[in-house]
C-alpha cells in the first residue's frame, strides 16, 4: 500500500478542552521504521502516543493510519475496529494500566482470546514468549507480586501475543535495571526483523542512539521542533540542553565540584 503508515495533519488536542497538549504538529510515520518520540516530560509524546492509538481523537486537523483518518464514527464499525486492534498494539508506561488478570499466564492470553485466536495458536504464542522473555516460572503469578521489570515484560508479551503490524511503547525502558533493558531491546530488534513498525516515546537518549531511525522531537509549547535521523540530533550539543535531553553530571576532582552534560558519540564510531 502507498503512502506513510500514520500522517498528522495539523494535529491539535487539549484535554477536557482547556488544557493543551498538542499544538498543530505535522509528521508521518513510514512502514517498517523505528521512531523515536523525545521531548521534555510534558510535551505531549504520550498524548501523540494515544492519538496513534485511537485512544483519543484530534480537537483539530487530522490523524490518518493505513490510509484511512482515525474518528470516533469510524471506531463504530465493529469490523473495522477489531482489524485497527489486531494491527496495532500499545505499551502504556505504567504497567498497573494494563495488567489486570488474576494471573501472568492469563495477561498474556487475554488480547487474542479476545481477538478469537484459536485456543491451540493462542497456547503457542504463550509457550513462545514465555521463553523469550523468561517468564515461564511465574505464569501462575498474580501481577502484583512482580517486580517493575517483570511487570513491563509480561504487558510488552501480552502485546506482542496479539502478533500486531505496529508496536506503540511509552518509555519502554524506564525504570529498569541495565539488563533487563538488554533484554527488552534484543526482543524489539528481533520484532523489528521480522517487519514490524515501531514507534516509542522515551527519555532514554542511549536508547534512541542504538534503535531509532528517525527522532521527532516534542517542545514545550507542545509542538514538533525537529525531525531528524539520531546522529543529527544527538550530536547538536546546544539543541539538546535547550530542550532538557541530556543528563546533568556532576563528579569531584579533589576539592572542587565539576558538572558537565552527558555527551554522544555517533553510531558506529
Amino acid at each position: 500500500m502507498a503512502g506513510p503508515l500514520f500522517e498528522l495533519r495539523d494535529v491539535r488536542y487539549a484535554y477536557h478542552g482547556k488544557y493543551p497538549a498538542l499544538r498543530g504538529v505535522s509528521l508521518s510515520i513510514e512502514r517498517g521504521t523505528r521512531v523515536a518520540l523525545v521531548g521534555a516530560n510534558g510535551t505531549g509524546k504520550s498524548t501523540l502516543l494515544a492519538m496513534l492509538d485511537a485512544l483519543i481523537f484530534p480537537d483539530g486537523g487530522a490523524v490518518l493510519a493505513m490510509g484511512k483518518e482515525l474518528t470516533a464514527e469510524l471506531f463504530e464499525d465493529a469490523g473495522f475496529s477489531l482489524e485497527f486492534r489486531r494491527r496495532v498494539g500499545f505499551v502504556f508506561q505504567n504497567p498497573e494500566v494494563q495488567l489486570f488478570c488474576p494471573t501472568v499466564e492469563e495477561d498474556i492470553a487475554f488480547g487474542p482470546l479476545q481477538l478469537g485466536a484459536p485456543v491451540p495458536e493462542i497456547r503457542a504464542r504463550l509457550e513462545r514468549l514465555s521463553s523469550v522473555f523468561k517468564l515461564s516460572d511465574i505464569l501462575g503469578r498474580a501481577p502484583h507480586q512482580l517486580s517493575v521489570g517483570e511487570k513491563r515484560k509480561v504487558t510488552l508479551a501480552s502485546v506482542l501475543a496479539i502478533e500486531p503490524e505496529v508496536l506503540l511503547l511509552d518509555e519502554p525502558t524506564a525504570g529498569l535495571d541495565p539488563q533487563t533493558v538488554r533484554d527488552i531491546i534484543a526482543v524489539l530488534l528481533a520484532e523489528h526483523g521480522g517487519g514490524k513498525t515501531i514507534v516509542f516515546a522515551t527519555h532514554d537518549l542511549h536508547l534512541v542512539e542504538e534503535f531509532a531511525d528517525v527522532v521527532h522531537v516534542m517542545g514545550p509549547e507542545k509542538n514538533l521542533i525537529r525531525s531528524a535521523a539520531p546522529g543529527d540530533i544527538l550530536l547538536d550539543q546546544d539543541f539538546l540542553e535547550m530542550n532538557n535531553l541530556v543528563h546533568i553530571h556532576a563528579h569531584r576532582h579533589a576539592d572542587m565540584l565539576h558538572i558537565h552534560a552527558h555527551r554522544h558519540s555517533r553510531r558506529g564510531a
